[in-house]
């Protein structure tokens, strides 16, 4: 890293950068929605573009909206180091997640530019397309295309509740690219990330040093049972399937305590008919399991599965349990890992070793790339809210962190 020991990135052009982009889809609570391939996610997009290619990047679009902004490197015969993140956000989201690596990013071409300094290895910085899977299930769906885990056919036709796709959907804000989805190589690839947890806060610590990921499994479980007059029908005639959907939820959290450290959550109940003086005749709810062991994760599946059967069968309701999605714990690369650890001891951050509890689009491109990640803390740990926050001095550390682990890579 030649002459690189000192370089420090704009703190306060990183914050006006997060803030600005945080104007769109700004939210009453001081949070940002951007649902993914909405309007509000194409004016994001068209943000983020306008800002790289002012920074002299080379922009690329491929197949799943992917997209990439190169800076380019001494060699041209190497592949880029490469960061990233995404835009898209929770219905209600933060200021914070996603666009923090993106902008991160951004941040760092843009210091290496005021500093006239060249890697021999091009830098790119990506935005992945539906990261969050709040609109199209399943999450990192995109990664996962250009990671080879779903083919592209699957990824484009991913419909949102009201039939939309993902195809459509590109192509109606014109983010449908022409480049394929894969084959790009990556010497290295890292990705800034709030923690959206509470240890680094807890433990006073600024950098975490991300060791991998834990597993994960969704799924989609209907019940059917019998619309009938709520005021007319004995309660020992009823087919209620929301009264079943209620005894799963009970189940499903009872499942994650007895699997310490896993974690449940049932995050979206559809009911029908919705009529206050009809009995529920189905309902629909996804179940979220994730575990850091592969082993017991699988374990706790069968535990919901016998529980979804065993409730079905005690309230005369037909039941269905399908797993969605399965992301497999991910450990990073070992020489990804070690970068990230020297860069916060050389710059004297307080950091530790910590273990990703949410899914990252990192996971997927570690099948195709070597990957680490770097973690900042967030307050209270609170993050898929409208109140998430972190301070530009930790935002700003983090992107330090990134920027010398990839200049790093980036040495021919």
């Amino acid at each position: 890293m030649r002459g690189a020991q000192n370089l420090r990135i704009d703190q306060q052009r990183l914050w006006r950068s997060l803030m600005e982009m945080a104007k769109i889809g700004a939210t009453e609570k001081g949070g940002s929605k951007r649902l993914a391939l909405t309007d509000l996610d194409k004016e994001g997009r068209d943000l983020f573009v306008r800002w790289c290619k002012e920074a002299g990047c080379a922009v690329t679009i491929d197949r799943m909206g992917n997209i990439f902004a190169r800076r380019p490197g001494r060699r041209a015969d190497l592949p880029p180091v490469v960061t990233g993140s995404h835009l898209d956000t929770q219905p209600t989201g933060g200021k914070f997640d996603g666009v923090y690596g993106v902008l991160a990013g951004l941040e760092v071409i843009r210091t290496l530019n005021d500093l006239g300094y060249e890697t021999d290895a091009p830098i790119e910085v990506s935005v992945w397309t539906n990261e969050e899977g709040s609109r199209f299930a399943p999450a990192m769906v995109a990664s996962g295309v250009f990671a080879g885990v779903f083919s592209e056919e699957y990824g484009l036709s991913r419909a949102d509740l009201d039939g939309k796709t993902i195809g459509e959907e590109l192509k109606r804000i014109g983010y449908a690219g022409d480049a394929p989805v894969g084959g790009r190589k990556f010497k290295a690839f890292f990705e800034a990330h709030i923690e959206q947890g509470p240890i680094l806060e807890a433990e006073r610590k600024t950098i975490g040093v991300v060791q991998g990921i834990q597993g994960i499994r969704w799924f989609e479980v209907t019940l059917t049972g019998s619309e009938s007059h709520a005021g007319t029908t004995p309660m020992n005639r009823r087919k209620d399937a929301l009264l079943g959907a209620a005894r799963l939820v009970d189940r499903v959290n009872r499942i994650a305590l007895e699997h310490a450290p896993g974690v449940s959550t049932v995050g979206l109940l559809q009911v029908r008919p919705n009529s206050r003086n009809t009995i529920p005749g189905s309902t629909f709810f996804s179940v979220d399991l994730r575990h850091p062991d592969d082993g017991v994760l699988l374990r706790m599946r069968g535990d919901l599965e016998a529980a979804v059967s065993d409730v079905g069968g005690a309230l005369g309701l037909r039941a269905a349990c399908t797993e969605i999605w399965h992301s497999p714990a991910v450990r990073y690369h070992e020489g990804c890992i070690a970068a990230v650890r020297r860069a916060a001891e050389d710059l004297g951050y307080a950091h530790r070793d910590i273990v990703s509890g949410a899914g990252h689009d990192a996971g997927y491109v570690s099948r195709v790339a070597p990957v680490g990640m770097v973690f900042v803390p967030c307050a209270g740990g609170i993050s898929h809210n409208e109140v998430e926050s972190a301070t530009a001095e930790d935002l700003a550390a983090g992107c330090n962190v990134l920027l010398r682990a990839m200049l790093e890579h980036a040495a021919g």
